[in-house]
């Protein structure tokens, strides 16, 4: 029975629920009054997912930040739903799938992601892991090397480009001042959960260097989804100047098994719960994958100012059985480079600051397509093509305090994105070779004015996004080169929003209207292969809400809170036709109503003991909104538990972990428009975790 209550009920809930809250602000905003009457002034938390080095409490953009603290204690570090479940408006679909990634939906972009990441930019050390045609991969992404997160949310095109629906910016840990230090993770849980990472740094004079190396394997809950990955990962920094540093990173991933147990129907999933799709199993679905990355950046620092510039280039191998008995191989090569800088006006703080840069990334994929035996290739091939993607781009942004209160800032930036398609199998007949070029302009303007505890903003911004180079080479027609015609989406957002403090309590809350007009939507999807259109315009409305507070030196709480009114405003396939039923309906894929609750509480010195509890509302799973996935009732909760134990210049940190406590059976996620109803993804029951860190030197940063 779906959960269907108005947002005042739910907000009602909320409020009577904080006793129990969720993470989600910085941590500066956090900390505990000082215990005599000298004021404590901190210095304000610089942000950069904007391009720029920015004060958050002055920025017109509601903008999260995730420190260490939110990161860690006591986390298996398997996936975002874990680091990124408390920033408020956006929501993770976990479908304990290691072949597809998890759902990331960020105010409704991204819902559509049959696999990987879409419509949200993603940054790793401020390096692109989304390719210039709007795809994003996190092979590269260990989770549990994270030390902080921004999350900009709403359209940001005129920052990030094409695919920016909003930004998430990953940063891992770097080498600390002393001259070596290193830590060894290990950890065990249930469905055959085996986790190791390690990782270690030095310092010497101007060089600094970082490593890391891990890996897992899994059984999986379900039939049919056992996984194993390996990640390396590498950064050296040499400071040439006290102005200049240059880094070099490379990072490599292997995960030869990630089995895809597919979505259930309605009736599988009332039989068997942790069941997999028959034909999944039958044809071996799943994928054997290898990643690979390498980036030099150099950044300079002025008197007024900064330069930076980087190059980069990514490797990726995808061999890729499908349940429908095709075997789907990628051979990719991508790279770029980005060159930004930035200049204050003037000598005051009030100066106007003005941000500017340009960007080129080009992808090539070879791309095959065969029939497939139990998920071995055979020599019958369907489709053989060269595709070449080319993204360019230039942006322009000012930010300018007229009078101290006050920061306006505005900006605008051109893309033009190329796709070029060389079918290379003529023997059915016919050469689908072909070239399509997508481009426009993004802009955005916002006004923020401090009043004290309390800064109100408002901003206006617009993203627009291609179709990936997978979602065109799935042609409903089955033929080989482009899509003709799938053309790209544009996206107009509004936002008003606040942020303050008031003693230990510190909140943010925005609420946001977002157009979409010829919307990329996913209208099937077969045994792994999803196939798109422009329908319409879309309507994504929606309000958020986080609270921290500092209840005492040893506890904190948090909460926040999402409604999503996502709806159908025109849903039109032949243009010439009159209204179509699916008019009005809700967009599927995220639910109406987001909470997370949190408890962070220090019993004793060296000891913690965290509470998270989500829930969910009901969603639909398909366009026609005649597939209703059910919401998770009362609630899921997890609780971690950390200790420290020092000895010397080593630290031992046990944990534990036990994550639906109370074995809730519920659906983690949903494949939208699946055929034949094959629309479930369920999560496991009760399933626990634990392990012991140990580190050695000065404790990490």
């Amino acid at each position: 029975m779906s959960i269907a209550l108005r947002p005042v009920r739910w907000f009602g809930t909320l409020l009577a629920l904080a006793g129990l809250p969720v993470a989600g602000l910085p941590m500066s905003a956090q900390v505990a009054p000082p215990r005599d009457s000298v004021p404590v002034v901190l210095p304000p938390l610089i942000v950069t997912v904007r391009r720029a080095d920015e004060a958050l409490e002055r920025i017109p953009a509601a903008v999260t930040v995730l420190d260490s603290a939110d990161l860690a204690r006591g986390r298996a570090g398997l996936g975002p739903d874990e680091m990124l479940g408390g920033v408020p408006g956006l929501y993770v679909a976990n479908r304990y799938n290691y072949s597809l990634d998890q759902r990331i939906s960020l105010r409704g972009f991204g819902g559509r992601a049959n696999f990987g990441v879409r419509g949200i930019k993603v940054l790793l050390d401020g390096i692109p892991q989304t390719l210039p045609d709007g795809q994003t991969q996190l092979s590269n992404v260990d989770w549990g090397t994270l030390r902080r997160v921004e999350v900009l949310r709403g359209p940001a095109g005129a920052f990030h480009g094409n695919g920016s629906g909003g930004v998430i910016a990953l940063e891992t840990a770097r080498a600390g001042a002393a001259p070596l230090a290193g830590s060894a993770r290990f950890e065990a849980g249930s469905f055959g959960l085996a986790r190791w990472l390690g990782r270690a740094s030095g310092r010497a004079g101007p060089l600094a260097a970082t490593l890391t190396a891990g890996g897992f394997s899994s059984g999986g809950f379900r039939q049919h989804s056992e996984a194993r990955a390996v990640q390396l990962a590498a950064r050296g920094e040499y400071t040439v100047t006290s102005r200049t540093l240059v880094s070099l990173q490379a990072s490599h991933a292997d995960a030869p098994r990630a089995d895809n147990p597919g979505a259930l129907t309605q009736a599988e999933l009332d039989a068997r719960h942790d069941s997999a799709a028959p034909n999944n199993i039958l044809r071996n679905a799943g994928k054997d994958v290898t990643q690979s990355q390498l980036a030099l950046a150099v950044h300079h620092a002025a008197a007024r100012g900064e330069l930076s510039a980087a190059v980069f280039g990514v490797t990726r191998r995808l061999d890729n059985p499908l349940a429908t008995g095709t075997f789907i191989g990628i051979r990719r090569r991508s790279g770029g480079v980005r060159l930004g800088g930035a200049y204050s006006l003037g000598a005051g703080p009030l100066a106007p600051r003005m941000t500017a840069g340009v960007e080129l990334q080009r992808l090539r994929d070879d791309r095959t397509n065969r029939l497939a035996d139990g998920g071995v290739p055979t020599d019958s091939v369907q489709l053989d093509q060269r595709e070449l993607v080319t993204e360019r781009g230039a942006f322009l942004q000012a930010s300018w305090q007229p009078v101290p209160r006050w920061t306006v800032s505005a900006g605008v930036r051109r893309d033009g994105v190329t796709f070029d398609v060389s079918d290379r199998h003529l023997g059915d007949g016919s050469d689908n070779s072909g070239r399509r070029t997508m481009s426009a302009w993004s802009g955005n303007a916002g006004v923020s004015v401090a009043l004290g505890a309390v800064t109100p903003y408002a901003n206006v911004s617009t993203a627009f996004e291609t179709p990936t180079t997978t979602e065109l080479a799935n042609a409903p027609s089955g033929g080989g080169g482009f899509n003709a015609e799938l053309g790209p989406q544009r996206s107009v957002g509004y936002e008003l929003g606040a942020r303050g403090s008031a003693g230990p309590v510190a909140w943010s809350a925005a609420g946001y209207i977002a157009v979409v007009t010829d919307a990329i939507v996913q209208f099937e999807e077969i045994g792994g292969r999803a196939f798109f259109r422009n329908a319409g315009r879309l309507r994504q409305d929606g309000a958020e809400v986080a609270v921290s507070a500092v209840a005492s030196s040893r506890l904190r709480l948090a909460a926040a809170y999402t409604w999503a009114r996502h709806r159908f405003a025109r849903y039109r396939i032949d243009p010439a036709a009159g209204a179509d039923p699916f008019d009005g309906n809700v967009v599927p894929g995220v639910p109406g109503h987001h909470v997370r609750l949190s408890a962070m509480l220090e019993p004793f010195p060296r000891a913690t003991l965290d509470v998270e509890h989500r829930i969910a509302s009901s969603l639909y799973a398909d366009d026609a909104n005649t597939l209703e996935v059910p919401g998770w009732g009362l609630g899921v909760t997890s609780v971690r538990a950390t200790w420290s134990i020092e000895t010397g210049s080593a630290v031992l940190m046990p944990f534990a972990g036990v994550q639906n406590l109370w074995g809730r059976r519920y659906v983690g996620s949903a494949t939208v428009n699946g055929a034949f109803g094959r629309v479930f993804e369920p999560a496991p029951g009760r399933h626990a975790y634990a392990g012991a860190e140990i580190r050695l030197g000065p404790r990490r940063n």
